[in-house]
C-alpha cells in the first residue's frame, strides 16, 4: 500500500503495528498538514455513523481521521464539503470551487460511487470527470488522497456491480499516478467484507466501518494515530425464515425509497448543505468506534 512521508510525498515506509498506536501520546503525532478539506458524497459526509450528541448530524471516517490529525497539531483546521446523494458532476459543480477557495494543503476526494452503482452508468466516463477534478485540485499543491471502491463481491445488493467497481478502481489508480495523488485502497481493506462493517441499509458503512476506514486513511498517509483495530462482534445465526423477514424489512425501509427517488429524479441530498463548509477547529480526544444505525434510505 502506498504511503506518504512527513513531507507529503509518496513513500513505501511501512506503518507501525496497531498496538504501537495505543501507547502514543497525541502530542507526539506529527505531519505536515494544517488545512484539510474533504469532498464527496454520503461516504465522506459520514452517513451510517450518526453523531450521538447531534442526531441530525453524522461523524464518519473523515471526521475521525481529522480528529487524529488535529491531535498534537496546533492550528489544524478541517472543512467537510460532502453531501449525501451527490453524483460526480454535482460534486464537481458544487464543491470544487469552494475547495479551491479554501487553499487546503490536504485534500481527500471520494467521488463517483453513486454513479457507478447506477444501472447503465459508464465507469470510464465517471473516471474522466474525476480526472479533470483532480487536475484542478492539484493546482493547490496539496497532498490529494483518492479512494477506490471496496470489493463488493459478498456484499448484499452491490455484489452484482463488482466488475464495474474494478474498472473504476483501475482508472482511479491511473489518475492518481498521473497527478501524483495517493490512493486510499478500499479494495484491499479486507475487514470491510464483514457484515458488521456495513450499516443496516446495506449501502453505507456502520460506525465500525467508518472507524476502520479512518485507520486505513491515516496509515496510508503514514500518520501515527490513536485508532486501534477493533474486531467486529460475530452476528447471531439466523434461520432462513428470519433472513427473509430481514430482507423484506430492508426492502421496505431502504430499497423502495431509493428506487422511488431514482424514478422521481430526486436525491437524498436535496436541500442538504455541507456540515462543515468552512475551516473550523476540532473536538477533543479520539472518537469511539461505536454508534447507532443510519436513517432509512439515505444515499
Amino acid at each position: 500500500m502506498t504511503r506518504v512521508n512527513d513531507t507529503g510525498n509518496e513513500d513505501s515506509t511501512e506503518t507501525p503495528e496497531p498496538e504501537t498506536f495505543e501507547s502514543l501520546n497525541p502530542a507526539e503525532v506529527q505531519h505536515p498538514w494544517l488545512r484539510y478539506v474533504a469532498l464527496g458524497d454520503s461516504f465522506t459526509e459520514g452517513i451510517g455513523d450518526p453523531d450521538p450528541e447531534n442526531p441530525q448530524s453524522h461523524r464518519g471516517w473523515a471526521d475521525r481521521a481529522a480528529q487524529e490529525l488535529a491531535n498534537g497539531t496546533k492550528n489544524f483546521a478541517y472543512a467537510n464539503l460532502a453531501v449525501r446523494g451527490k453524483l460526480i458532476e454535482n460534486i464537481r459543480d458544487e464543491q470544487l470551487a469552494r475547495a479551491l477557495e479554501l487553499k487546503p494543503d490536504l485534500i481527500t476526494l471520494c467521488a463517483g460511487g453513486n454513479d457507478v452503482i447506477r444501472p447503465g452508468s459508464d465507469p470510464d466516463e465517471t473516471a474522466r470527470i474525476l480526472d479533470t477534478m483532480v487536475q484542478m485540485l492539484s493546482t493547490t499543491g496539496a497532498t490529494i488522497v483518492l479512494f477506490n471502491g471496496p470489493d463488493v463481491r459478498d456484499t448484499p445488493v452491490m455484489g452484482s456491480i463488482r466488475g464495474k467497481v474494478a474498472i473504476f478502481n483501475e482508472n482511479v489508480r491511473t489518475i492518481a499516478k498521473r497527478h501524483d495523488a495517493v490512493v486510499a485502497d478500499m479494495w484491499s481493506l479486507r475487514e470491510l467484507t464483514a457484515k458488521e462493517m456495513w450499516d443496516e441499509d446495506r449501502l453505507h458503512f456502520s460506525p465500525l466501518g467508518h472507524h476502520t476506514i479512518a485507520r486505513m486513511v491515516l496509515d496510508t498517509l503514514n500518520v501515527t494515530h490513536q485508532l486501534s483495530a477493533v474486531d467486529p462482534q460475530p452476528l447471531s445465526e439466523r434461520t432462513w425464515r428470519e433472513a427473509r423477514v430481514d430482507d423484506a424489512i430492508w426492502a421496505r425501509h431502504h430499497l423502495f425509497p431509493w428506487v422511488i427517488r431514482r424514478l422521481r429524479r430526486r436525491s437524498s441530498g436535496d436541500g442538504i448543505t455541507a456540515k462543515r463548509p468552512d475551516f473550523g477547529p476540532l473536538f477533543e480526544g479520539s472518537m469511539p468506534p461505536g454508534g447507532t444505525p443510519a436513517e432509512p434510505g439515505q444515499d
